[in-house]
């Protein structure tokens, strides 16, 4: 047990370390059908995915300015559009499946597969990217929302 918490149950743990701060509720969640918002101060709320989720975030979180979402998704086809963030990098995570990310980078168009659950890539700031698969795959993405662009064809 970690030292200074001897006899704590996880109960009593998470009262403890909450004791004096505004907390979220604690409840096991899921991630393909809530989304969570990261402020800029890292606090965490919960989203409910569904149609109008995009709409929400750019209303209730000022356009998204300083905000994350990390956000599930399962795709069996290539994506049908290219994407860039300009304001920090996405990571995409691997959570099954095998999935081709495709960058545009200075140099030209730059392939990544990701095909072992639990392998990344990091998409730097500012990159066009789009991916491209035949399997049903499910990724993690951790993404800077704010003035994120999709186009059919990357500039």
């Amino acid at each position: 047990m970690a030292k200074g918490f001897v006899g704590l149950n996880c109960v009593s743990l998470a009262n403890n370390i909450m004791e004096g701060q505004k907390a979220m509720k604690a409840i096991v969640r899921n991630i393909e059908e809530e989304f969570v918002v990261l402020s800029p101060e890292k606090q965490a709320s919960v989203q409910v995915s569904d149609a109008l989720l995009y709409q929400r975030l750019s209303k209730e979180y000022g356009n998204f300015s300083g905000h994350e979402l990390i956000a599930a998704y399962e795709f069996e086809k290539d994506w049908n559009t290219w994407e860039m963030h300009p304001h920090g990098d996405e990571v995409v995570l691997l959570l099954s499946g095998c999935i081709t990310l495709i960058l545009k980078l200075p140099q030209g168009l730059e392939s990544f597969t990701l095909n072992r659950s639990g392998s990344y890539l990091i998409v730097p700031k500012g990159v066009w990217h789009t991916a491209a698969t035949n399997t049903k795959s499910k990724l993690l993405f951790i993404t800077p929302g704010e003035g994120t662009e999709n186009k059919s064809e990357p500039l």
